[in-house]
């Protein structure tokens, strides 16, 4: 058998690298001058969390008791949108308070446009602790982006279980180089160690003995992103850990994977709402877009449903833990909290997840709860609102100037005059678009109690032309009435406004 390897010898295996090579990552930037009376903003985000599967907003099934406890001295905005349908146009237009077709992050992976990117949250709190984490892997390309602008930027590995072999444990006084020690030697396949026999049992013995004991406590498999196992519980105390020590004041951005597919609760809320009798077999139109052939299976879209569920449940008892830290230790009163999310999640008309042409209300209608400092009262918002609003607030009630180039709006009650009920706001997919125009498009328009989308130059409609499908929200939530006509007056209306908002944004990137 081999011999173990201990602390001594495992810290001289390092020292073939450059100090700067790994220690560079671990520096935190030394605060500014700041200002003790300034109020801290802590900005929450759940991926892939759709309000229509909120009880807060009339869910029948109770997903968020904490949320709702947490709503009741907060401020509720009961249509709110994402920017977009998936994580890379959503969370750049939430941290830049720009549409989708501003910013240009709107195809998978993609980044902010160069002459975009100094237009940021971060850099627009530059007299505050700025730091920032995420579980996923595409939002972490736009916090790298603004890096600059960031104190303190956690890197994603550090809060997956495998990457670190749990050194906090092995080598707690050395963590951060033997951390990064093994992260190259064994998780890179750097030249050197990297073959080795011994490295590589040890790291699958490990491995398999933590997989072993997690799968105990989470029955539909440990929660993961892009292959790496990772606990919600763990992210949740490095959040409460901080909080306990940045200079005030300070801005969190926290952008965790729940309840992002795949759907894994813990082993208390797996199975919480099976044969509970909430019946949500909707037998809605099959869409055009439709990703699976043949008949809606009903049971599959009700049974994945259910596992959304349950996973939201789980984080919501997560969310619960750190507003009740947030409470006991008194940050609640200094502190502006903001609870959201980059865009929905679907089961329905044979459409499962998010990345999809479509716009419907499952995908972009996300959560926003605001939670001033020492808010004692309830509020309730019903216009509709979007993600690009969320930084022009934060900007206004922390005493800030609004740049001109934000495409947002400070949200009721703290803006100094009422927004009209007829405001509109925007959603865009381009996934597709290859060569920086908008087309193919899918463009949503809410205006009132209205929904205009606008699908353009997709492959599935090709032969029909572009295609147009109007809702009344108000009397038709699950969007199973397409309105749309040509000849009535309220469609002819909102489709000559959704045409020349799309021809004024696209216009800049058409070729001559």
């Amino acid at each position: 058998m081999s011999k173990p390897l201990n602390r001594r010898d495992f810290l001289k295996l390092m020292t073939v690298l450059a100090p700067s090579a790994y220690l560079s990552r671990f520096i935190q930037k030394p605060p500014l001058s700041l200002d003790p009376d300034a109020k801290n903003v802590i900005i929450l985000v759940f991926d892939a969390l759709s309000a229509t599967n909120i009880s807060l907003y009339g869910y029948q099934r109770e997903t968020m008791p904490n949320l709702a406890r947490m709503a009741e001295k907060g401020t509720v905005y009961h249509r709110h949108y994402a920017g977009g349908n998936f994580t890379t146009p959503g969370t750049a237009s939430l941290l830049t308070g720009t549409y989708p077709w501003t910013h240009r992050a709107m195809r998978l992976s993609s980044e902010i446009a160069k002459d975009k990117r100094r237009n940021n949250i971060f850099r627009l709190f530059d007299d505050y602790y700025r730091l920032a984490y995420t579980h996923n892997p595409i939002a972490e390309i736009h916090l790298e982006t603004f890096s600059e602008d960031i104190d303190y930027l956690k890197p994603q590995s550090e809060l997956f279980i495998k990457n670190n072999l749990a050194f906090d444990r092995f080598f707690p006084k050395d963590y951060d180089l033997a951390s990064v020690g093994w992260d190259r030697i064994v998780k890179n396949e750097e030249k050197g160690y990297a073959y080795s026999l011994f490295f590589s049992n040890l790291y699958e013995e490990y491995s398999q003995g933590i997989t072993k004991n997690l799968l105990q406590l989470f029955p539909e498999g440990i929660p993961k992103a892009s292959g790496n196992d990772f606990l919600l519980e763990q992210s949740i105390d490095w959040v409460k850990a901080q909080l306990e020590t940045v200079p005030q004041p300070f801005l969190g951005y926290f952008h965790f994977l729940p309840p992002h597919h795949p759907y894994s609760p813990r082993r208390d809320y797996a199975g919480r709402f099976w044969n509970d009798g909430v019946d949500y077999y909707i037998d809605k139109p099959k869409s055009i877009f439709s990703e699976i052939n043949g008949e809606v299976n009903l049971q599959f879209q009700g049974r994945e449903r259910r596992q959304y569920d349950e996973f939201i449940l789980y984080l919501d008892g997560e969310l619960g833990r750190l507003y009740d830290y947030l409470r006991e230790s008194k940050l609640i009163d200094n502190t502006w909290i903001v609870v959201t999310s980059d865009h929905g999640e679907m089961f329905e008309r044979n459409i499962y997840q998010h990345r999809t042409p479509v716009l419907y209300e499952p995908i972009v209608r996300i959560p926003l709860l605001i939670i001033e400092p020492g808010q004692q009262e309830r509020r309730d918002i019903h216009i509709p609102t979007n993600a690009v609003d969320v930084l022009p607030t934060l900007l206004k009630v922390t005493g800030r100037e609004i740049p001109e180039w934000i495409e947002g709006v400070v949200l009721p009650p703290f803006s100094d005059t009422p927004l009209p009920a007829d405001r509109k706001v925007y959603a865009l997919d381009a996934t597709a678009s290859e060569d920086g125009t908008l087309n193919p498009a899918s463009v949503m328009m809410v205006k009132g109690k209205y929904k205009l989308t606008y699908y353009y130059g997709h492959e599935q409609i090709k032969n029909s032309g572009p295609l147009f499908e109007l809702y009344d929200l108000e009397i038709d939530p699950e969007e199973m009435n397409n309105l749309f006509d040509s000849n009535s007056e309220i469609s002819s209306e909102l489709q000559r406004e959704l045409l020349e908002k799309f021809e004024e944004v696209n216009k800049p990137y058409l070729k001559n």
